[in-house]
């Protein structure tokens, strides 16, 4: 494979070594470009550097140019494999093209009665509207907004809706059940579905707080519960009792002290308890949450936007939030009309729609975010997308840099190769996909993923967080990143 740009650099060359620079010249010539031919197979060539990797398992990558989508250089490019977190960059385009930029997702509190004297003689419903940056600030606002219209108390009952999305326990159940990056999804988020748990000792135990943090506030929460047991391990077991999330952790993981935050599995009734908090403090009287099954109708008190789309997508994709994607695609899948009742089904409609829209007929992911590991993409169908997502000028703005880094992993920041790109990361899989500008100006495109199955298939889920070897099996894949990067840039950028 081998572009035009090549092409006249080789007959350039040609004319550099024939007769008629025999003769001195009267003025200093440029050196001589190398051979491009040689530059494509020197040091073994594309299957030389990833034999020099040392990586198990397997490896497919492509590059094409941007401009033109022609395909540079490939190996395994039908293969397909996890793409991880890779897969968000997707999801981006599926939402930008059906919910479009300025998409903005609203919750409200909605009053089913009359507003007199201050109180409110019928129900106060806070309902969902699948944002998934809602917060414990902006519930704050919602909450001063409500005294702001004149309420006082609220006579009826106190409710939250939640099915703006379907109720999903966790983004991938084979995850340990205490990591933060696998919460619960519904139409109601807050804090991106996690509840901050803390230690501290208090005599011959720990003191524990279960709260919903921000910068500005802390209020404690009653529907996700800590205690301290007295084991060693398992560190955290989970159950679902008395509507709450009943947790334990273990005595001798605890130490002196610290913090982490946990997943919440009921977001609705999350979203309700601290605002309620929010309410008594504002001085509106509220009874215990409760959940309604239906969307109301009714008078809007208050509400809160998001922001617009484009701006939470360069979000999802700079912190490569797990939930953000998820409840976005789920968005976007419902209006096209679908009725996804799992991560799998909207995942399948957002497949078809690639196919469609793009001719990705090897795309087959599970989820919105990559994190489940039976999602498959093959390097060449997402160069594809990437080609159209650069001529409507849609993606990379989007996307953040990706850091070059010399041998000792420090960061090269005037290195003249510039990338932008979506990372992504499981235990034994590592993927990285996206735009890049050569020394010389040449933007390419290309896809890089690895994965070792076997190794990943070996791990239990209790050490799914941390399992032996993987952290130094994704460092070498980064490095083969680069690798293979400088390679591009150096063969088809010089």
């Amino acid at each position: 494979m081998i572009s035009r740009r090549l092409f006249l650099q080789s007959g350039l060359a040609a004319l550099a070594g024939s007769s008629a620079l025999a003769n001195a010249p009267a003025v200093s010539l440029r050196p001589v470009a190398r051979d491009p031919a040689s530059l494509i197979t020197a040091g073994g060539g594309l299957k030389g550097v990833l034999a020099r990797a040392g990586l198990s398992g397997e490896v497919a990558c492509a590059v094409a140019d941007a401009k033109t989508g022609l395909r540079l250089e490939a190996e395994g490019a039908q293969t397909p494999l996890p793409p991880a977190s890779v897969a968000k960059a997707l999801t981006a385009l599926y939402a930008l093209d059906t919910l479009g930029r300025d998409h903005r997702f609203v919750t409200q509190l909605v009053a089913t009665g009359s507003l007199s004297g201050g109180v409110l003689n019928g129900d106060l419903v806070l309902v969902g509207g699948g944002d998934p940056m809602l917060n414990t600030d902006d519930l704050a606002r919602l909450a001063k907004s409500l005294k702001s219209a004149g309420v006082r108390e609220v006579r009826g009952s106190f409710r939250y809706f939640e099915g703006a999305l379907p109720q999903i326990r966790s983004i991938d159940p084979d995850q340990p059940d205490h990591v933060g990056y696998s919460p619960a999804i519904s139409g109601l988020a807050l804090n991106y579905n996690r509840v901050h748990f803390e230690w501290k000792r208090a005599g011959q135990g720990w003191s524990v707080t279960m709260d919903a943090r921000t910068n500005k506030y802390r209020p404690e929460v009653a529907m996700a519960q800590m205690k301290v047991a007295q084991r060693s391990l398992p560190v955290y077991s989970y159950a679902d009792r008395k509507g709450a999330d009943q947790w334990t952790v273990a005595s001798g993981a605890l130490g002196k002290g610290g913090s982490r935050w946990l997943p919440v599995r009921k977001p609705g009734a999350y979203a309700a308890d601290v605002l309620r908090t929010m309410l008594r403090a504002n001085g509106v009287a509220v009874s215990a949450p409760k959940a309604a099954k239906s969307s109301p109708g009714g008078k809007v008190l208050a509400h809160h936007s998001s922001p617009p789309l484009d701006v939470m997508l360069k979000a999802t994709l700079k912190y490569s939030n797990n939930l953000m994607a998820e409840m976005i695609g789920l968005a976007a899948t419902q209006a096209r009309g679908g009725r996804p009742n799992s991560l799998r089904a909207s995942a399948a409609e957002m497949n078809r729609w690639a196919a469609a829209t793009y001719g990705l007929k090897q795309a087959q992911l599970v989820d919105h975010s990559g994190l489940g590991e039976d999602s498959r993409i093959t390097p060449n169908d997402m160069v594809t997308a990437l080609v159209t997502a650069h001529r409507k000028g849609q993606l990379k703005p989007l996307l953040k840099g990706f850091p070059l880094r010399d041998s000792n992993g420090k960061v090269l920041k005037n290195h003249p190769i510039k990338v932008t790109a979506k990372t992504g990361t499981l235990n034994f899989v590592s993927g990285l996909g996206g735009f890049m500008t050569a020394a010389d100006g040449t933007e390419l495109v290309f896809a890089i993923f690895t994965a070792d199955k076997r190794a990943r298939a070996a791990i239990s889920r209790a050490e799914r967080e941390r399992p032996k070897g993987a952290k130094s099996w994704n460092r070498r894949a980064k490095q083969l990143q680069q690798s293979l990067i400088e390679r591009w840039s150096r063969v088809y950028g010089s």
